[in-house]
């Protein structure tokens, strides 16, 4: 088409039903829908009323769903190919039968290599069906909630057909098409396809929360379509100058632009707006997507380009996988409990988010596969029947279940492999840890101890700060051994002396077992860690550890020289005493020498009356919870 003709001139000539548009298409042709909320609707249905007219053609989408207006895949599977051949990016929202049944349709390929293939032309486009926007007065028309691939395929293919719809919003960003590029026209109003909203289960809630705690003020962030990372979002009110640039926006994505939480201001790349490359929501989002100036869609080769991910500030990425190994390889395809099947974007946010700065990758699962009941932690990736690793463990950041997450950067395989089965399901635990001394991950004499079936406290978790820096307070788990280690040899000799009673100067990983390997009910240890997380350092440790027989908690404590003076003590003694009592701990006991002022004085912060007896050479200090100080 001769781009110098005026648009208006040509409109009405280019006007069709879609009947007649779809019957230029040819036998043999590779034919592209638009996909997702975006799908042409109407011309979906003309395609498929014609289809047994035709014969040898190849639809191409990025993704479909059970309900799909026009059951092309049906078609194609009635005809066995003759007629239709699918091919699927992604399967899309689906239920596990349809994925398994219809799994042969899917062409398994990263976000940002699709429209690439289209543009040079390995996987010509001979006809795109595309929706769009009404043109404005210059001819253009917008791809509105769809421009991820779409674009691509339409600006390569040897012929365009475009239904026009009044209800699809107009995008702003490179998210435009004009009439003079396409052939025929179908004017035909209805409703954009939407996506209903899910409750978050408490598993995905659970989760949500761990992961919003490593989602800094400032950061940009990437986030799923599953209802966890939908979670995380909700979790995420409090934050300020939140960013976006995502392959999705939803519906939470506009909640929190909408309180504030979100305005893109600290980004550092594409300062001020949304980027995305679709859409799937309600009416209510598209109304918000329609002339915002503040929202811009890109096609996927950019958004899910990893050297332009990398350049945004803090850039997180947060992303549902189906299973992890014990070494952190990750299987994320074929995952029927989001809303889309395949590899997708996962692998380009992962790489853009590490190689952003302060960014972190963020993979979470629930610890059991809904599907089969069994533990999604498993031992190999290899074990999963045909399962492919769709990244690879070097590339792994942070994981994430209900039970905690965990950060394998830089961690050995035994460390990976116990920090793995800290977050796995306590019904699985000692499976797995018996599966990682089979595979030489672990050494022979590894044990989980109590912690095999303990359920991780996350409301004792804690933020705060002290003389400018930021520190963690946690429980302990097992794969903190080493950390605990390092704190231990690294205290004053004074310091050891009156923590351990004697001059010790060996550690040994029996030394932390019961600091780290505990139920935190019977036994509890809270650490205050400073640093990066994964790479923090313990530098505090409070303990209890309960007398059976008594029904009183023994307690215990040693903080690193440059962090004492700063309350720490103070406040873990208080945390513990809190969740003694909750356990049903009638009180606490404590040894110490009777010079150890800061010990004494630290014992008596709590609201109790205080009793001290002396035991040989020790002073031993005891309170109950039912008796209040005066």
């Amino acid at each position: 088409m001769t781009p110098s003709i005026y648009w208006a001139d040509t409109y009405l000539s280019k006007l069709c039903s879609a009947d007649r548009a779809v019957r230029h298409i040819k036998n043999g042709q590779r034919v592209f829908i638009g996909s997702a909320c975006g799908v042409p609707q109407e011309l979906a249905r003309a395609l498929a009323d014609y289809a047994n007219y035709l014969s040898g053609v190849e639809v191409v989408r990025l993704m479909s769903s059970d309900t799909e207006t026009a059951p092309l895949t049906e078609i194609a599977k009635r005809s066995n190919g003759a007629s239709l051949n699918i091919r699927n990016i992604y399967l899309g929202a689906t239920t596990t039968p349809h994925l398994v049944e219809n799994r042969r349709f899917i062409t398994p390929m990263n976000m940002s290599m699709v429209p690439r293939l289209f543009a040079n032309r390995r996987m010509p486009i001979d006809v795109a069906l595309i929706q769009v926007s009404p043109p404005d007065d210059f001819g253009w028309m917008s791809l509105g909630i769809s421009v991820d691939v779409t674009q691509a395929a339409a600006l390569s293919a040897g012929m365009v057909i475009a239904q026009i719809n009044p209800r699809m919003p107009r995008v702003m960003g490179r998210s435009f098409i004009h009439v003079n590029q396409v052939a025929h026209l179908v004017e035909f109003e209805e409703d954009i396809r939407t996506i209903p909203s899910v409750h978050p289960s408490d598993v995905a809630i659970q989760i949500g929360k761990h992961i919003s705690r490593l989602i800094e003020d400032g950061s940009t962030i990437q986030i799923g379509l599953d209802t966890a990372s939908q979670a995380t979002l909700q979790a995420l009110q409090n934050k300020n100058d939140l960013g976006l640039h995502s392959q999705y926006l939803t519906e939470d994505v506009m909640h929190l632009y909408a309180i504030g939480a979100l305005n893109n201001l600290r980004k550092g790349f594409n300062e001020g707006k949304l980027v995305a490359s679709a859409a799937l929501g309600s009416k209510n989002l598209y109304e918000f997507l329609h002339d915002n100036p503040a929202i811009e869609f890109h096609p996927s080769d950019y958004v899910n380009n990893a050297f332009i991910i990398a350049r945004h500030n803090k850039m997180i990425s947060v992303n549902r996988v189906k299973t992890v190994d014990l070494t952190g390889q990750v299987q994320a395809e074929a995952l029927a409990a989001t809303y889309f099947a395949g590899v997708s974007g996962i692998p380009d946010f992962v790489r853009g988010a590490r190689g952003s700065q302060g960014g972190k990758s963020i993979l979470f699962l629930p610890s059991v596969d809904a599907d089969t009941g069994k533990s999604a932690i498993i031992a190999h990736i290899c074990d999963a029947g045909d399962a492919a690793v769709t990244v690879p463990r070097a590339d792994v950041h942070f994981i994430a279940t209900e039970y905690g997450v965990t950060n394998l950067i830089g961690k050995s395989f035994q460390e990976r492999a116990m920090a793995m089965i800290s977050i796995a399901h306590p019904d699985f635990r000692d499976e797995l840890l018996e599966l990682a001394k089979e595979r030489g991950l672990v050494s022979k004499d590894r044990s989980l101890g109590a912690s095999s079936k303990a359920v991780y406290p996350v409301h004792l978790e804690d933020d705060i700060e002290r003389d400018g820096v930021s520190i963690i307070i946690r429980p302990a788990k097992p794969a903190d051994e080493r950390a605990l280690q390092e704190h231990y040899y690294t205290l004053e000799k004074s310091d050891v002396l009156t923590r351990f009673f004697h001059e010790k100067t060996s550690f040994s990983q029996k030394d932390v077992e019961t600091v780290a390997r505990i139920d935190y009910l019977r036994d509890l240890s809270l650490i205050a860690l400073v640093g990066e997380p994964g790479f923090e350092k313990v530098v505090a440790i409070g303990e209890y550890l309960l007398d059976a027989d008594s029904n009183m908690a023994e307690v215990a404590f040693s903080t690193s020289k440059e962090f004492q003076g700063k309350g720490l003590g103070k406040l873990l003694m208080a945390k513990l005493s809190g969740a003694a009592r909750d356990n049903g701990i009638v009180g606490f006991i404590a040894f110490t020498a009777p010079t150890n002022k800061a010990m004494i004085g630290l014992f008596k912060t709590l609201p109790y009356k205080v009793k001290t007896a002396f035991e040989d050479d020790m002073l031993k200090l005891t309170c109950r919870f039912d008796e209040v100080a005066g």
